[in-house]
């Protein structure tokens, strides 16, 4: 099937109505196929059901949380856009899955596949799909979140409210801040090493901010750590820091606490903080020596 026929597809999804407006599951997630393809990280003919990707789903579904009640399954869009040839869905032994709690993985229409690698074909996709699909704000928040820029032709999304257009750009934002860190990360904390995934909520894990954003407005992935929650409260409370070395200082006398059962904070004291492959996601000496001058205790 000729790219142009894909792209057709794409306006008429199909989605289930709803009093808070059409679902958003299948473009969202044909939005995040898009992401992987872009990314050179999608296989090119099986793709699996994994926490990882329930976790880039998540992210892309904070764009529409706010009229939407239920909490988002990607287990829903993985499944059904296989009624509309994008793909066929497949049981973990190999059959063809009749329902979504039996999918396990996905395998690509050849010409789907072809479409998604072509660059041109993916850029395009990805503005029927935000311009056909979402609500004005929705549609600058996600331009943001795939690094677009908001079209000429689309201005009613740069004159919409989500609550404000500031906030949709936002959300736009964070979203793609999460994505970038928490990934490189591989979802693990960098202070624990805890790693936990799931297909409902994704990951553990947060983004955390080195410089505070409030100050800095810096959504950089080099401001950015994937921090536990309890490792995320400890590094904001300044009870613990990063020196240039990348090695993790702990203010061991500004603080008591009791962990029978797991590794207490001053141990990490000298340890390396655990970092991505890519050093260039790697955080920036200015953030962090921001974060030791404003926020550790121990200074």
């Amino acid at each position: 099937m000729p790219p142009v026929n894909w792209l057709s597809r794409l306006t008429d999804l199909k989605p289930y109505g709803a009093k808070h407006g059409k679902a958003p599951h299948k473009p969202l997630f044909l939005l995040v196929t898009l992401e992987l393809a872009e990314r050179g990280e999608l296989p090119a003919d099986r793709l699996w059901l994994t926490p990882e990707l329930a976790f880039r789903f998540n992210s892309f579904w904070q764009v529409v949380a706010y009229r939407r009640t239920q909490p988002p399954d990607v287990r829903m869009p993985f499944h059904h856009l296989g009624t509309q040839k994008f793909w066929s869905p497949f049981t973990e032994s190999g059959e063809r899955s009749p329902h979504r709690t039996t999918t396990r993985y996905i395998e690509f229409d050849p010409g789907f596949a072809a479409a998604l690698g072509d660059p041109a074909f993916r850029q395009q996709a990805r503005r029927i799909l935000i311009a056909k699909h979402f609500e004005p704000a929705e549609r600058n928040a996600l331009y943001h979140l795939v690094g677009m820029p908001v079209p000429d032709d689309d201005e009613t999304a740069l004159d919409a409210a989500f609550e404000a257009p500031e906030d949709a750009e936002k959300a736009g934002r964070e979203g793609r801040f999460r994505l970038d860190v928490v990934s490189a990360y591989n979802y693990t904390c960098a202070l624990t090493g805890y790693r936990v995934t799931t297909l409902e909520s994704g990951g553990i894990v947060d983004a955390a901010h080195i410089h505070q954003f409030a100050k800095s407005g810096n959504n950089d992935p080099q401001n950015g750590l994937a921090l536990c929650k309890n490792a995320h409260w400890l590094f904001d409370a300044g009870l613990w820091s990063i020196d240039d070395d990348y090695r993790v200082l702990v203010a061991v006398d500004h603080f008591s606490e009791e962990s029978p059962d797991q590794k207490p904070l001053r141990q990490y004291h000298g340890q390396q903080l655990r970092l991505p492959k890519d050093q260039r996601i790697w955080p920036h000496p200015n953030h962090l020596h921001w974060h030791r001058k404003h926020r550790f205790v121990g200074r």
